[in-house]
């Protein structure tokens, strides 16, 4: 398949990526109230979720580099495989020990999962459509953090925790084994080199000392750490607020559909603004709507900066990887890309622990306040990092692995 061709092979990758997510976003909160019914405390429930992100910080890399120059739909079977897996094993399992076990096998199987599959939509995408083919892909993930948790809602509850708990896993990881059905029609070999082109692979301090590879890296960070704090400190917010658990679930949902109406309309967007200015613009306002968060406001004003925020972070992730792949050293795309998830696992640990802190001193709107300065940090690197990718005729750079044909043309924004 040529950069591109054809893009059904997209459409079949959000369909798979909708339901891997969705298992995904259904599991994590299923497996915490397991836990809770297995006689876990907070500090276990915080282990299992650790090992969630932690373990698979030590496979990125080495994935990245597998998918530089050869396959990259291999990984997505297999992280399917370690999704459903995980999913149901952690549903089955009897101790606090094996749930962490395959909690991190979940976890695994994701990053297995995103990594072959961002690195297929860098190689079969023409360099003119990355922003808007990862806009697309990311309507997959969006689609399933809607769906996931509310299907983990509807089956878990009443004084059978651990058995409906179970069963909404279980539940899970069917859901993840259905993303097969779009899985078997997509090409699973892109452009190969040989193994003299392939020469050395880059080094790691290499790929991040090139321009716009740690902006992107930070940007998603930032980004992704603003949607899990506010996931998981807005029910505590509300219960301050006196406001139900059930319109806080639909202010999340309000916000899961925001960022999706985001990426639907992001290449308008990016024609309007360019992806520097619209990633500055869409951190600059994020940061003052999570600000806005920690105000008192009625409900439906709060609904209002929600949706709002959204629509604002839905640009940060599609946008971030474009950033990396178009910055990154030719023949390391996919490692840099597994570098820029590296990021994301980590501000998954790091933000919800440093947002624990501040708010067991400064109150539990503090997060928020600290999220503002974090988006608004990410505003100002947005603005330095490098401009548009190059059009697709001038022949600067080349997908699936292929070698520039000639020098790229120097911009502004690149000396």
């Amino acid at each position: 398949m040529r950069p591109g061709g054809n893009r059904g092979w997209l459409l079949r990758l959000v369909i798979a990526f909708g339901f891997a997510q969705g298992a995904v976003s259904m599991a994590r909160p299923a497996v915490s109230y397991r836990a809770l019914a297995l006689g876990a405390d907070e500090r276990a429930i915080g282990v299992i979720a650790g090992v969630y992100a932690l373990l698979p910080l030590f496979a990125a890399v080495p994935l990245g580099r597998r998918t530089d120059h050869g396959r990259c739909a291999p990984l997505l079977p297999i992280g399917v495989v370690l999704i459903s897996g995980g999913c149901a094993l952690s549903g089955l399992a009897g101790s606090l020990w094996a749930m962490a076990l395959w909690s991190g096998v979940m976890g695994l199987g994701h990053l297995c999962f995103v990594i072959g599959a961002q690195s297929l939509v860098a190689r079969q995408s023409a360099p003119h459509e990355q922003d808007r083919n990862f806009g697309h892909f990311t309507i997959g993930a969006s689609l399933g953090q809607l769906v996931g948790p509310i299907a983990a809602g509807a089956l878990i509850g009443g004084p059978d925790m651990a058995g409906t708990s179970e069963l909404a896993l279980v539940v899970a990881g069917a859901g993840a084994a259905v993303a097969f059905t779009s899985l078997w029609r997509i090409e699973s070999r892109t452009a190969s080199m040989s193994r003299t082109e392939r020469g050395a692979p880059v080094p790691v301090r290499r790929i991040l000392r090139a321009r716009g590879v740690p902006a992107g890296i930070f940007i998603s960070l930032a980004v992704l750490s603003a949607t899990d704090i506010l996931t998981a400190y807005l029910p505590v917010v509300g219960e301050h607020r006196g406001i139900a658990p059930s319109v806080i679930g639909l202010l999340l949902s309000l916000r899961a559909a925001a960022t999706i109406a985001c990426r639907l309309v992001l290449t308008p967007l990016l024609r309007l603004l360019g992806r520097a200015w619209l990633l500055t613009v869409t951190c600059l306002l994020a940061a003052l709507l999570c600000a806005g968060v920690a105000v008192p406001v009625p409900v439906w004003a709060l609904g209002v900066i929600l949706a709002m925020l959204g629509f604002c972070l839905g640009v940060g992730q599609p946008l971030s990887m474009t950033t990396v792949v178009q910055a990154a050293p030719d023949g390391a795309r996919s490692t840099a890309l597994a570098l820029r998830l590296t990021g994301n696992r980590l501000g998954q640990v790091a933000a919800p622990a440093a947002a624990g802190l501040i708010a067991g001193v400064a109150g539990v709107a503090a997060p928020f306040v600290m999220l503002g300065a974090l988006l608004l940090l990410s505003s100002g690197i947005a603005l330095r990092s490098p401009g548009e990718p190059a059009d697709a005729g001038d022949g600067s750079r080349e997908t699936g692995g292929e070698r520039r044909s000639r020098p790229p043309l120097r911009r502004k924004s690149d000396i």
